[in-house]
């Protein structure tokens, strides 16, 4: 999979850092990307596997990304192509 079928997009629940998620879509299953409203409505028990419906490859949580970085595994002003990177070292895509 190249990085151009794929996007990162970041969805905010709260104000703290572990409500914030970040989620690496394919773009093939989704064109547009995740339509989080729709999934909103989603019964709860349920929502890892829209997630993975809706082409979410990988999902971290905002203290999760700022370990991340601050290991120096993804760069804060480039996190889409750095996650990509991560994913593609782990055998996600």
């Amino acid at each position: 999979m190249n990085i151009d079928k794929t996007t990162l997009q970041v969805f905010e629940f709260g104000d703290s850092p572990s409500d914030t998620f970040y989620c690496l879509v394919d773009l093939r299953v989704s064109p547009n990307g995740m339509d989080i409203e729709k999934m909103r409505l989603t019964d709860p028990r349920n929502i890892d596997l829209q997630f993975r419906e809706n082409g979410c490859l990988l999902m971290l949580d905002g203290e999760e990304m700022e370990e991340i970085i601050r290991r120096g595994d993804a760069d804060r002003d480039n996190l889409h192509k750095s996650i990509f990177q991560l994913a593609k070292q782990e055998g996600i895509v």
